[in-house]
């Protein structure tokens, strides 16, 4: 009996240790995927079929590709909209842009100037903010493009700050051709076609005037007249003004909410961002942070250091790509040098597809490379919102797995909201889906069963997935016509546009299915497709639905919203000295290595 007594409690105390072993493993493993280092990595018209990872063999992207390579590599990312100001909503906020007001009912779809009074409303939520709230360390690194204030030039209403970032260091608006001496102008051309006919018809008026009162039919007083000429001469003179000093009024770059070099200088700008983004991670090794890195890289004017110039295979362009992946490797590096990679996810994705239409004064190609789909950046074709979507977390998600479902840009929100044990708004409805099951393999199918494409703030196209399908129907109401015809692009207005003459509906709407023809060559028909009218009653039904989600709520990309407004500008000395300073830093810049 006393042998039976001992041989028993050694079996429970055996039992009872490998209980307490278990809990103790299992309470490790939940407390490493608690509120984990977040770093999100942003290019700017990147095309998928740019990188190595998505099957391009003549750029290199090593440090991108290794992202894939450890982690998992999503082949149907799909970016909320297919242009920059609504995409980076959605992506901050993980809601479709038209439930915030971020998108537009006029042709100009994003924010030109950085005295727009639009911007992103400070009642939406953004990850920054809840993650702010639990205590996460928070930066914005590089581009922002949601605005900066709403009534006076230091409100500073729609300020990275005012939407959960401790740290801004970059450009408020964006990377125009404009802000690059020598790079033409994206406005130029639309100036021109926009001033023709009112100044013909204020020519024409002139004249006319000036004939009656000399023939005596009619008595014009010359005060009107007068009155009618000084309006017109003000309004030409504050044009000129205006688009002479463009460069310096809306490209420059930030600290937090000091303007620190106005205009911007390109010089080592990418090293500038690298080291800002580095700085930000060695200053925050003991405790969980936030880094969105968000890149002007491949958006034109298109620019590469010293280092990486002419080292590409692609011209410019392709430079630009490469000194990115450096970039990205720096960064990764000193994840690795801090002991942090086990527990940091890192994301890598573009605000959406190449720009096609990009071509220089020289005619040297200055877009990207969407791979085998159709259009790119302004389209809703898959070329314009298929983006890369690169995510890695060593131990935790799933190492070289490729995931063929349909996901979003959406889904970072509720992905890191979770992530660091933050509660997911309940008076809104969130668009985004947790991705990390996912990741870990424990779902083999997306949540998204209908996604919604839009072109500004218009309904374009939508993706559904059946829950017993492997098809991914698309259908599409309305598409671009392309200029010339036969290409891939609107060359001739330089981007594609979403209404009136730019486009043509369809009635019956065009539908595809992604799985058999993924570059969207040929819309399928009753004939050749047994359940088309069931496809198309079913998205119907899922439009009505979603139809009745939305509310109401102020346009921020209307047109007053758009408008340039003196009263708004940021100025680092004075109009009259031309918005000129440079506080940066110009120490020893950081070194590189192209090969």
């Amino acid at each position: 009996i006393f042998y039976l007594f001992l041989h028993t409690r050694k079996k429970m105390e055996l039992l009872l240790l490998l209980i307490i072993c278990h809990c103790t493993i299992s309470s490790v493993k939940t407390h490493s995927i608690s509120k984990p280092n977040i770093i999100l990595l942003m290019a700017d018209d990147l095309g998928v079929g740019d990188l190595g990872c998505y099957g391009n063999r003549t750029l290199r992207t090593p440090n991108i590709d290794r992202l894939a390579e450890e982690g998992v590599t999503l082949t149907q990312h799909i970016a909320a909209s297919p242009l920059c100001t609504p995409s980076r909503a959605a992506f901050l906020t993980g809601r479709y842009p038209i439930r915030s007001g971020m998108a537009a009912f006029s042709r100009v779809g994003v924010f030109l100037f950085s005295a727009s009074s639009g911007g992103l409303p400070s009642e939406e939520i953004t990850f920054s903010k809840l993650l702010k709230q639990k205590g996460y360390a928070t930066a914005l690194i590089g581009k922002w493009h949601l605005g900066i204030n709403c009534e006076s030039s230091n409100d500073f209403c729609h300020h990275p700050h005012s939407h959960g970032f401790d740290y801004f260091y970059g450009l408020p608006v964006t990377n125009f051709r404009d802000c690059k001496p020598g790079q033409g102008s994206v406005f130029l051309k639309g100036i021109q076609k926009a001033l023709v006919i009112p100044v013909q018809i204020t020519g024409i008026a002139l004249v006319s005037l000036a004939i009656v009162q000399y023939i005596g039919l009619l008595k014009v007083p010359f005060q009107a007249l007068g009155c009618f000429l000084l309006i017109i001469t003000i309004s030409l003179v504050i044009l000129f003004f205006f688009f002479y000093h463009f460069r310096h009024l809306n490209c420059f770059l930030m600290r937090d909410h000091r303007i620190i070099q106005q205009p911007l200088s390109y010089e080592n700008l990418t090293q500038r961002l690298t080291k800002e983004a580095m700085q930000f991670i060695g200053r925050n090794t003991d405790a969980p942070f936030l880094l969105v890195l968000s890149y002007l890289h491949v958006h034109t004017a298109l620019y590469a250091s010293e280092n990486f110039k002419g080292k590409s295979r692609h011209g410019l362009y392709g430079d630009a790509v490469e000194e990115m992946d450096w970039s990205v490797g720096q960064v990764l590096d000193v994840l690795e040098k801090h002991n942090l990679s086990d527990k940091t996810l890192v994301y890598f994705t573009s605000d959406q597809g190449a720009h096609v239409e990009e071509i220089s004064s020289a005619g040297e190609v200055h877009g990207g490379y969407n791979g085998i789909y159709k259009g790119g950046k302004s389209t809703n074709w898959e070329g314009g919102i298929r983006v890369p979507g690169l995510l890695r977390w060593p131990g935790v998600v799933q190492t070289g797995a490729y995931i063929d479902e349909p996901t979003s840009n959406m889904d970072i929100f509720p992905t890191i909201v979770k992530l660091g044990d933050a509660q997911l708004p309940s008076d809104r409805i969130i668009d985004g889906h947790d991705l990390l099951p996912l990741l870990q393999g424990k779902v083999t199918r997306s949540r998204h069963e209908f996604l919604f494409h839009y072109c500004n703030a218009y309904l374009n196209a939508v993706r559904w997935h059946p829950r017993n399908s492997e098809s991914v129907w698309k259908v599409f109401f309305f598409t671009p016509n392309f200029s010339p015809e036969d290409s891939n692009g609107c060359y001739d207005s330089h981007v594609c546009f979403c209404h009136g003459g730019f486009i043509t509906r369809h009635d019956p709407p065009l539908l595809f299915d992604l799985s058999r023809d993924p570059e969207e060559k040929v819309p399928l028909t009753p004939e050749t497709e047994s359940r088309f009218d069931e496809i198309l009653g079913v998205v119907q039904q899922a439009v009505d639905n979603h139809t009745r989600s939305l509310h109401a709520v102020p346009n921020q990309l209307s047109w007053d919203n758009l408008l340039w407004k003196p009263w708004l500008q940021l100025c680092c000395s004075s109009l009259f000295q031309s918005c000129y300073c440079d506080y940066e830093s110009r120490g020893r810049p950081l070194e590189v290595h192209s090969g």
